[in-house]
C-alpha cells in the first residue's frame, strides 16, 4: 500500500469532511490511479483515499478505516443508499432516480441512476474504471431486480462514451415516469439520456400548475423536460429553444409518450442570444421563462460561463416577460457557490424589483455531502419579477 503524507490543510480538509482531493494541495504529486494510505506530517493514520484525475480534482478520500475496499466494502454502502431511497422506490410516480451518488454516498467517482428496470453507470476516472468489476457485483448483489445495466465514460482516454454493461438491453426508446409524467429516453446513445433527474422537484412545481393557464419560454431546453412538465400542468403554450439540431425531435418525444398534440408548444433550433433578438424584435413576451443554461458553452460568436455571464441571461428575459412574470433562474456549476449565483442574478436584475418565491437545490435521491458546499451543486430559485 503507498503511504503519502499530506499537508496540515489536507488533514483539516479531510477532518472537516471535505472528501473530494484538489490540486492545488498535491503540488507535487507523483502517484496516479492507486489506493493509498494518508498519513500526517507526524505519520498517524488519517484515512484510505485514491488518486485519480477527473474534472472535479485529483482523488476522493474514501474511509477513515485500514479496510479492504473490494466488493463487500461496496456492497454495504450500496445497501445504505438503497435505504435511502426507500420512498422513490415505492412511488407509483417516479421510475427514474439516482440510486448512488458520489461522495453523498461514501464513494467519490461514481453515480448510479434507475431508469425504469435499467441501470445507469458513470465512471468519473480511470481508477474507478479499474474497479468497475467489483462495483458491478456489488450492485448485482443489491438489486437483484435490476433487469440490465449500462456505462457512461465520463473522463478522457478511452474510444468510447457509452456502452451496456449486463442483463437485458433496454428499448432503444424507454418510457420513464416522473411526477407522473412520461419521459422517453434513451439509454446507450453517447453522455445523454434525454433527461436530467436532479430537476426532479423543479418539474414538479411545474406539473403542480406553477404554469397553469401561461405561456412558457424554456431556454437551453435540451429535449424541453421542463416544457412537457409545464405543459402537463396546465400550460397554455410552451416554446423550447436550444442550439442542437436534434433537440426538436427528441423534444417531440417527450410530448408525444403524454398523448399531447403539440399545436401550442414550439420547439426552435437557435442560439438563446439570437432568440432574445427575435423575440424582442417580434414583440413577444413570456408569463414563465426558464433559465438552465450548461454551466460553461462556446458557439461561433461567444463563451457562455454561468460565473461571469448569467445575469446576461436575466437582463435579456425581463425585457421579454409578462407583467408578474416568473423567472426560473437555474445552474448546475458545483464551482459556482448559492451566494455567488444570487449576486449575478442580482446583478442581472438592477433596479427592476422582485421577489423569491422558492429555492431547490438537490432533490432527495442525489445524497449531498453535507460537510462540502459544493456536492450539493443544483441551485434553482423561482422569482417573481414586479414589473
Amino acid at each position: 500500500m503507498i503511504e503519502l503524507t499530506v499537508s496540515p490543510i489536507v488533514e483539516r480538509k479531510i477532518k472537516q469532511g471535505i472528501c473530494v482531493l484538489e490540486a492545488r494541495d498535491f503540488p507535487h504529486l507523483g502517484v496516479e490511479n492507486a489506493l493509498v494510505h494518508l498519513v500526517n506530517h507526524q505519520g498517524q493514520f488519517i484515512g484510505q483515499a485514491y488518486l485519480s484525475a477527473q474534472n472535479k480534482g485529483v482523488g476522493w478520500f474514501i474511509s477513515r478505516k485500514k479496510e479492504p475496499i473490494n466488493q463487500d466494502f461496496m456492497q454495504a454502502l450500496l445497501l445504505e443508499a438503497r435505504q435511502k431511497r426507500q420512498s422513490y422506490e415505492h412511488s407509483p410516480l417516479t421510475t427514474a432516480y439516482r440510486l448512488f451518488n458520489q461522495d453523498g454516498d461514501g464513494f467519490g467517482g461514481v453515480t448510479i441512476d434507475r431508469y425504469q428496470d435499467y441501470a445507469v453507470f458513470s465512471w468519473y476516472n480511470e481508477y474507478i474504471y479499474s474497479i468497475k468489476d467489483e462495483i458491478v457485483a456489488a450492485f448485482q448483489a443489491v438489486y437483484p431486480d435490476v433487469l440490465g445495466a449500462y456505462e457512461k465514460i465520463r473522463f478522457k482516454g478511452l474510444d468510447y462514451e457509452s456502452a451496456y454493461l449486463y442483463g437485458d438491453e433496454a428499448p432503444e426508446e424507454l418510457t420513464v415516469f416522473e411526477n407522473g409524467v412520461a419521459y422517453q429516453v434513451f439509454l446507450n446513445n453517447g453522455l445523454m439520456t434525454g433527461i436530467f433527474l436532479d430537476q426532479h422537484e423543479v418539474r414538479g412545481a411545474l406539473v403542480d400548475g406553477l404554469a397553469a393557464g401561461k405561456s412558457l419560454l424554456n431556454m437551453f431546453s435540451y429535449t424541453a423536460a421542463f416544457s412537457v412538465a409545464a405543459a402537463m400542468g396546465g400550460a397554455r403554450e410552451t416554446t423550447s429553444v436550444d442550439l442542437a439540431k436534434r433537440s426538436k425531435e427528441l423534444s417531440e418525444a417527450h410530448f408525444q409518450a403524454n398523448g399531447l398534440a403539440v399545436d401550442q408548444h414550439r420547439f426552435i433550433v437557435m442560439d438563446v442570444f439570437e432568440y432574445f433578438k427575435y423575440a424582442k424584435r417580434k414583440g413577444l413576451t413570456y408569463d414563465v421563462i426558464v433559465l438552465d443554461p450548461p454551466s460553461f458553452a462556446r458557439n461561433k460568436k461567444q463563451t457562455f460561463s454561468v460565473a461571469k455571464d448569467y445575469h446576461q441571461l436575466i437582463a435579456q428575459s425581463i425585457e421579454i416577460l409578462s407583467p408578474k412574470g416568473i423567472i426560473i433562474a437555474s445552474t448546475n456549476a458545483s464551482n459556482v457557490p448559492i451566494e455567488k449565483f444570487k449576486k449575478e442574478i442580482e446583478k442581472g436584475f438592477g433596479r427592476c424589483k422582485h421577489r423569491y418565491l422558492e429555492t431547490y437545490r438537490l432533490p432527495s435521491d442525489f445524497v449531498s455531502n453535507q460537510k462540502d458546499e459544493s456536492s450539493n451543486y443544483l441551485k434553482v430559485f423561482t422569482i417573481q419579477v414586479e414589473k
